[in-house]
């Protein structure tokens, strides 16, 4: 199991495996490396580096929640291409992995060699932002995983033709099985860093957007998005006319990147950076 000190004393958990062009992999909000299982076996012929952020998966909490951050998180990173004696890498981003992207474009931008986001961009539709608050540092009401993956249909209809064995996948990757129920697999404090991020004036994250300029770019959406609205892509598309982009049908927030269309967008993606 790989490990590496922050400099602020933390222990953050990471996976480095194959080689050749190395792809940083950023999970969503609540989630970890595993967020990227179904699509690591199509990425083989590359380096695939993982990252749990702090206060998620096997790395540490953090005492003072507030560090539950993006700035925080992007300085994370940083730290962990020092270690591993990365001067590049290209990022695939899902949700709060792609925020980070944009983060790392504007403040370190000679570390990236192009970014792929996945289900997110630099507005956030207040429907998915409402929908992740109604569930966010809060423990599932199902008490094993067999009742949360029979539950999943009916809490994400956005997504078709999901089959049962991919939703026990799921909940089997983002919920530990205990004695008394199903637990988080973050620190339940993440919702505190998040609530206070939202009561302050959102931040207008297009000039984050404007600093990828000139790297390879991809998006992709689930066309049944509810964080990443079509109206967002376009213009995304509009400002930069070169961006690969497609959507996967019959996905919400987030398409699991498996998916053909996904799948075609990362290998032209990839392409580009070699």
């Amino acid at each position: 199991m790989a490990r590496f000190t922050t400099s602020d004393g933390l222990s953050l958990h990471f996976t480095d495996e194959g080689s050749g062009l190395p792809i940083l992999c950023l999970s969503g909000l609540t989630r970890t490396g595993a967020d990227f299982d179904y699509v690591a076996p199509h990425l083989a012929a590359h380096r695939l580096i993982r990252m749990d952020y702090r206060g998620r998966g096997q790395s540490d909490f953090d005492p003072n929640w507030q560090n539950y951050s993006l700035p925080v998180e992007c300085r994370d990173v940083l730290e962990l291409l020092d270690h591993l004696g990365l001067d590049q890498v290209a990022i695939l981003g899902t949700s709060r992995g792609g925020l980070n992207a944009m983060g790392l474009a504007m403040a370190a931008k000679d570390r990236l060699l192009g970014v792929a986001l996945n289900d997110v961009g630099p507005e956030l539709d207040p429907k998915g932002i409402d929908f992740i608050m109604g569930y966010l540092g809060r423990n599932p009401a199902a008490k094993t995983h067999a009742e949360a993956a029979a539950a999943m249909a009916r809490a994400f209809p956005e997504f078709h033709d999901v089959p049962e064995v991919r939703w026990m996948a799921e909940v089997k990757r983002h919920y530990i099985q205990t004695e008394t129920g199903l637990k988080i697999t973050y620190d339940p404090h993440l919702r505190d860093a998040v609530a206070a991020a939202a009561g302050d004036t959102p931040p207008d994250l297009w000039p984050y957007f404007d600093a990828l300029a000139g790297l390879p770019l991809a998006a992709i959406r689930g066309a049944n998005s509810t964080l990443l609205s079509r109206e967002t892509l376009h213009e995304m598309q509009a400002r930069r006319p070169d961006m690969i982009a497609v959507e996967v049908p019959g996905r919400g927030h987030v398409p699991f990147l498996d998916e053909p269309e996904a799948l075609a967008a990362l290998q032209d993606w990839i392409g580009q950076l070699q």
